[in-house]
């Protein structure tokens, strides 16, 4: 079983595609929207945070991670991977190298929560692929919460895409990565800010054929023929979220939609 967990809905982009990819794989996914966004908190916060989500997780059958926020994974995937040796746990990092690889201008737009950008993760990315490329991080405010209150295509939205692009249009970026997971719900207004001066990278296809590889490196894959069903729990409201997850994903099948709640002081959840 896969693990996929986010601080809301943005994850689902990526559980999404893992299930499009690896249909006889059931999942278990936490939005932990008691605590959304991440993007927002300090390291330790969303370390402590992830671990309590991990756990949760495990205590559901998962076998691998996927952490499905890039603000935690540049926070704690290490933290995780040696906290819990015995499990794959597979992260999101900014699409830098095929970012760097397809540029045409020499410059490349990344955009993510803060911690994102302040964590190990992506410096080692810069390090090791981006090479002579002007790699520009800029932050976007507001978007995760445009997200999680499903306005999409609002004008107001749109005002926040066009602040946050404008600078990188205006250096001359032709890439643009997403570097959050709940950034390509919001693909079709990206597209029409960047009227094809830059084109979007979404990470979800890659993380989804590496959880495939990792599980098939390990003798996990399922062996089943039938395809999966798929528990997904909230931290936040569960009806609520089982509107979204119905209007985001309408052609999903077999998915259960349940609550679950931190306890011993946001140390634990309960399902």
């Amino acid at each position: 079983m896969i693990g996929v967990f986010d601080s809301g809905i943005g994850g689902l982009s990526v559980w999404r595609e893992i299930v499009r990819q690896l249909p006889y794989e059931p999942t278990v996914y936490l939005a932990d929207q008691a605590h959304v966004p991440y993007g927002s908190r300090g390291m330790a916060e969303v370390r402590a945070l992830s671990e309590g989500v991990t756990r949760f997780l495990l205590g559901q059958g998962a076998q691998v991670i996927v952490i499905a926020c890039n603000t935690a994974s540049a926070a704690a995937l290490y933290y995780l991977r040696r906290t819990f040796p015995q499990i794959p746990f597979v992260g999101m990092e900014p699409a830098v190298k095929p970012a760097v690889e397809r540029t045409r201008s020499g410059v490349v737009g990344v955009i993510a929560t803060p911690t994102t950008f302040q964590g190990e993760l992506f410096n080692s990315l810069l390090a090791r692929y981006g090479g002579d490329a002007r790699v520009i991080p800029q932050v976007c405010p507001g978007l995760v919460e445009a997200v999680e209150s499903l306005a999409l295509e609002t004008e107001g939205t749109e005002h926040l895409l066009r602040e946050c692009l404008a600078p990188l249009l205006e250096a001359g970026a032709d890439q643009l990565v997403l570097g959050c997971t709940h950034y390509p719900f919001l693909r079709t207004a990206i597209e029409r800010v960047v009227a094809g001066r830059m084109a979007v990278i979404d990470p979800a296809p890659a993380v989804a054929r590496q959880t495939g590889r990792v599980l098939a490196r390990r003798g996990l894959a399922s062996t089943g023929a039938e395809p999966a069903t798929h528990r997904l729990y909230t931290t936040g409201d569960r009806d609520a979220f089982a509107r979204t997850v119905a209007r985001l994903m309408p052609d999903v099948a077999g998915v259960t939609v349940l609550p679950a709640r931190w306890a011993d002081g946001a140390s634990r959840i309960d399902g």
